[in-house]
């Protein structure tokens, strides 16, 4: 028999926990499974509290019901509740049948009785609870894959936007990615819509905090944009509007919203920036990139009762492209620098590949990508917090 600080076997084997505080007993299913010549290796805990952290490194356990440290079916409500992928096998006595069957019922893939098993039975049971296990825990594991995709879908529906881009001349790439290896939901938006007239106006945000009720708020601020957008609003008027619609609808006092809001003109020859405490775009020229002056640059929307936004006239150069972006995307950590990446070296990291790239102006999506990539390996993986950038190109 392994001692308790044995290692898990070879995958071609089975590791077998024993938790039992006789020691006949443990011996009888030793003999047991040396008997038949069991490819089993088998660990012992004579408690619960040694068992538990064992648990994690086998592939079942049998599990004595009258331990020192357990009454009834305390033991392996315990174990249970660990969320380990062990099968788990009671064993009772010849009067405990009954308890075996609520061991069962509770959660247990089996029970067997002291003394009524050969070798042959118990090897078998071991290997019928196992595989009952690895079916159980695949089919649980592709219930969770279902429903992380269908909460995707509905994320996506609800969160991201169709913009809405009438006629030619301007083109627009979105990249949009929530915080956290499995986070499904952020507090960042974005939206876009060009008027019959062909102005172009397009905003992105950042609701402060992570989690579903700011991202609940960030859909509700984008849906109420739209609305106001189409309903002709003039622009600092909807920021406005936006500041109290935040106030009355955020769930706790004090929560923000960072926005940028830009116009584009019918001719593509200006555009018109409001910012509320928002990072600044940056112009893209060719291999020349700027970020636009903040001159008259707001505080974010929810923050002080009366605050009012002005926009800015920027002249637009022929083939320009504007990068809109939330702050998770320079955020990221710099391996060996204590320093977040900042604006300045998202600059120098767009200009790198515009230089290496002459030909990005054709193929604005590789570039938001590729600048996406390469700010996560310099973070050396994914990013922590909500990103959403938006790529705006003259085509014209």
């Amino acid at each position: 028999m392994t001692g308790i600080s044995g290692t898990r076997a070879a995958v071609d084997r089975i590791t077998v926990l024993l938790v039992e505080d006789d020691e006949g007993d443990a011996v009888l299913v030793e003999a047991l499974l040396d008997e038949v010549g069991a490819d089993i290796d088998l660990l012992r805990a004579r408690t619960l509290r040694e068992a538990r952290p064992l648990v994690p490194k086998v592939d079942c356990v049998l599990l004595d019901l009258g331990l020192p440290d357990t009454t009834g079916l305390d033991g392996l409500t315990r174990l249970l509740a660990e969320h380990s992928p062990a099968a788990i096998i009671v064993l009772t006595g010849l009067t405990d049948e009954r308890q075996g069957e609520r061991a069962v019922a509770a959660g247990a893939e089996d029970y067997l009785v002291k003394g009524q098993v050969d070798g042959q039975a118990l090897v078998r049971g071991i290997r019928y609870a196992v595989g009952r296990k690895h079916v159980e825990e695949t089919q649980r594991q592709l219930r969770d894959e279902q429903l992380h995709a269908a909460e995707k879908t509905r994320l996506e529906r609800g969160l991201l936007p169709s913009p809405i881009l009438h006629g030619q001349g301007l083109g627009l790439e979105v990249r949009y990615q929530p915080g956290g290896s499995r986070m499904l939901l952020g507090g960042d938006f974005y939206d876009a819509v060009r008027t019959p007239d062909g102005t172009l106006q397009v905003i992105v945000g950042d609701v402060c905090g992570h989690g579903p009720d700011e991202a609940a708020l960030g859909v509700f601020l984008r849906i109420a944009w739209r609305a106001l957008v189409l309903a002709d609003q003039e622009p600092s008027r909807v920021l406005r509007t936006l500041h109290e619609i935040l106030e009355h609808e955020r769930h706790q006092p004090g929560l923000f919203t960072t926005a940028c809001m830009v116009t584009i003109s019918p001719d593509r020859r200006w555009a018109r920036i409001y910012l509320a405490g928002h990072p600044e775009p940056m112009l893209l020229v060719g291999d020349r990139v700027e970020e636009l002056p903040r001159d008259r640059a707001g505080l974010p929307l929810g923050v002080l009762p009366d605050s009012t936004w002005s926009g800015l006239d920027v002249p637009l150069p022929p083939g320009w492209s504007l990068l809109l972006y939330t702050d998770g995307l320079v955020e990221g950590r710099v391996a060996g620098d204590t320093e977040r990446l900042g604006s300045d070296r998202l600059i120098e990291l767009i200009g790198r590949i515009t230089r290496t790239r002459p030909d990005w102006a054709s193929h604005p999506a590789g570039l938001l990508d590729e600048l996406i990539t390469q700010v996560k390996e310099l973070n050396g993986g994914e990013l922590d917090d909500d990103m959403a950038a938006l790529l705006i190109s003259d085509q014209g």
